[in-house]
């Protein structure tokens, strides 16, 4: 009983938090999600310890669950007719803002002098970037235009340019070891996102047969619910990227069902609790009192991703023939770094422990950086481009 107490105490603290901090930033007119992180901040084991490291960790399930329906809810932005309307910019944007950030953090790492297991491995970590600020943002200020069109698939994209960019990296490095090439190291991370993709694929399909029968409103976003929870819950069974196999779910959802906007209209009334929590705790997690230990290498990483991120994205919106707009503004709203990024920093001290302390104070240290000024920079640059509704920030002043 008490446990059960305990549970309900730390979600109500999470939720108060969340609605405090959101009643703050509104008036000083900053993106919800930087007030959750610094509330998250405030309230957590590294600061006035109300939220405490065993309870930060015992709420993993809430972070598992909002990536999920963030996924979820990006997938939807894959229909036909979308993908038609916005052509083949967001894969060429998304494929070389992530290699460039990673190439290039690898090339001036190199010169530095610092070892190549160090300087590729920051390099593939590089690449990821957070789907969940970015998509927060777009919701809160109902952004819309040809930044914000181009921009969510892209983030959503990015999940899988990431897992390749380090996959393939750690493929080169054994290469570099051993000095024989594998086509098992190459194919690795790639059987991987297909494992993902086609997971997400066949639930899916059955979601959408499945919705046929369920009309209900209460029915259907029950249903929407444990498709999401079985998706993750089986990727985490099987170590595959649950972001990759709910946006393919979704997708496919998407595009065969006649019942979208009934599935989805509930569940976005349902999740924004969720996301406050999930930001909180986020915030909660990080500690801000390693930043002084990042170093030269730490200050490569966070200044050479974003160049990295803003000339691949420039370099992809040319080749594509993308409008000014998105040339201009994209790079500058793939700066927030979560989630992949995290997960990928623990395989990393796996396969390189002597530089593991390293690696994960560097990347942690980026991302408390990115998630305090990265949405702030995603809200500035899809204002400059003319896509923010600015009406949002009086309506809820008032």
């Amino acid at each position: 009983m008490s446990t059960s107490l305990n549970v309900m105490e730390d979600v109500a603290l999470l939720l108060v938090a969340a609605l405090i901090a959101g009643k703050i930033v509104k008036a000083m007119k900053l993106p919800n999600v930087t007030g959750y992180l610094v509330m998250g901040i405030l309230i957590g084991p590294h600061c006035l310890n109300l939220l405490e490291s065993d309870t930060v960790l015992s709420m993993q399930f809430v972070s598992d669950a909002a990536l999920g329906f963030i996924a979820f809810s990006i997938g939807a932005e894959f229909s036909i007719s979308y993908l038609k309307k916005v052509g083949k910019s967001p894969v060429i944007i998304a494929v070389l803002e992530g290699f460039t950030a990673t190439i290039l953090l690898d090339i001036v790492l190199l010169l530095l002098g610092y070892d190549y297991h160090l300087a590729m491995a920051l390099g593939a970590i590089a690449s990821a970037t957070a789907a969940a600020s970015t998509l927060m943002i777009c919701k809160q200020y109902k952004a819309k235009g040809p930044v914000t069109n181009t921009l969510l698939p892209v983030v959503a994209m990015d999940d899988a340019v990431a897992l390749v960019a380090f996959g393939l990296s750690m493929a080169v490095i054994k290469v570099i070891d051993s000095g024989q090439f594998s086509i098992k190291a190459v194919s690795m991370p790639l059987l991987e996102i297909v494992e993902a993709l086609a997971l997400g694929f066949v639930l899916g399909l059955v979601l959408t047969q499945l919705v046929k029968f369920y009309t209900g409103r209460g029915n259907r976003l029950a249903l929407t619910i444990s498709f999401v929870f079985i998706c993750c819950g089986v990727c985490a069974q099987l170590g595959l990227s649950s972001l990759l196999a709910c946006m393919m779910m979704s997708a496919v959802f998407a595009n065969t069902s006649k019942f979208t906007e009934k599935i989805f209209e509930p569940l976005d009334r349902m999740t924004p609790p969720i996301y406050m929590m999930f930001f909180i705790i986020s915030g909660a997690s990080l500690d801000i009192t390693i930043i002084p230990k990042i170093g030269v290498v730490g200050v490569c990483y966070v200044v050479v991703r974003v160049i990295g991120k803003f000339c691949g994205a420039y370099l992809g919106a040319v080749l594509s023939k993308a409008p000014p707009v998105v040339k201009k503004y994209l790079g500058l709203a793939l700066v927030p770094q979560e989630g992949v990024a995290i997960g990928l920093v623990t395989v990393a001290k796996q396969q390189f422990p002597e530089y593991g302390n390293t690696i994960q104070t560097v990347v942690l240290c980026g991302i408390v950086i990115y998630e305090l000024v990265g949405p702030l920079i995603s809200k500035m640059t899809l204002k400059a481009a003319g896509e923010l509704d600015l009406s949002v920030d009086q309506k809820k002043k008032k």
